[in-house]
């Protein structure tokens, strides 16, 4: 890791030792360590409700409508919906020019099937992630480990954890979003991601000491980095690192992947 920059720098515990590989990053043996070994019953149920609530968010029902609802209930519905896949339309579609020449003369209801397929199909690829998801924020929580875990409901981060500093028990907020791997992410969408997640932890109203933003990865081996641009060498934040399944799955968040 390059020098460090003190003026960019959040005053978190960081690994001083100039000649340690991972000089600068988030000394993880100075804070509150983990305080229970998860039972294999108490981790079948997490990841049984991690399955069932991910099938859930991709599922490919059209809508999900009982029996017995009343007719002002359906449109209710159908208006809440629409509006959802109209925003999935207006978020992910092509070329701006294209995308309205490919749509002249279309009837909405083809074009709502199309966009419906392609949130479906999108769905479906983003169901493993979920899966970690719900995963790495349950047993962070049964962990003991932290001082509180919370959703944060943002596209930038899943959860929020925060961690005690062992002398000072002062708050250390590791705002973390888990990916299946780093190619999940194209190189370009790296910075992007990066400084969406900080200034959320920056703008963060609830938070009270340092943040630490963590890109987590459950599906690829190895320890961990900080993403560099290419032409400077210079990292894009100095505050967010990338742990991959080695750290992220054994001495952080999720003690227990290994066992997955």
């Amino acid at each position: 890791m390059s020098k460090l920059k003190k003026s960019n720098l959040q005053n978190y515990p960081r690994i001083e030792e100039e000649e340690n590989a991972f000089y600068g990053f988030f000394d993880e043996t100075k804070v509150t360590p983990h305080q229970k070994t998860i039972s294999d019953s108490d981790l079948k149920k997490v990841i049984k409700k991690a399955v069932q609530t991910a099938n859930a968010k991709s599922s490919r029902a059209i809508l999900n409508i009982h029996d017995n609802i009343s007719e002002d209930e359906i449109n209710k519905i159908y208006i809440k919906e629409g509006k959802a896949l109209f925003r999935y339309f207006l978020r992910y579609c092509g070329d701006p020019a294209s995308t309205a020449f490919d749509c002249v003369n279309q009837h909405f209801s083809k074009i709502a099937k199309e966009q419906f397929r392609n949130r479906t199909i999108q769905k479906e690829r983003m169901n493993s992630g979920w899966r970690y998801q719900f995963i790495a924020k349950d047993t962070a929580i049964l962990s003991k480990r932290f001082h509180s875990v919370s959703d944060l409901g943002t596209s930038e981060a899943d959860f929020n954890a925060i961690i005690l500093e062992v002398t000072t028990g002062r708050h250390i907020n590791i705002y973390t979003s888990v990916k299946n791997r780093t190619n999940t992410m194209g190189g370009q969408d790296w910075p992007k991601a990066i400084r969406a997640m900080e200034n959320m932890a920056q703008n963060d109203k609830n938070r009270t000491g340092p943040y630490l933003c963590v890109f987590g990865i459950a599906m690829e081996k190895g320890q961990r980095n900080i993403r560099n641009e290419a032409k400077t060498g210079m990292p894009y934040s100095f505050n967010t690192e990338v742990w991959l399944s080695d750290f992220f799955g054994n001495s952080s968040l999720m003690s227990v992947m290994k066992k997955l």
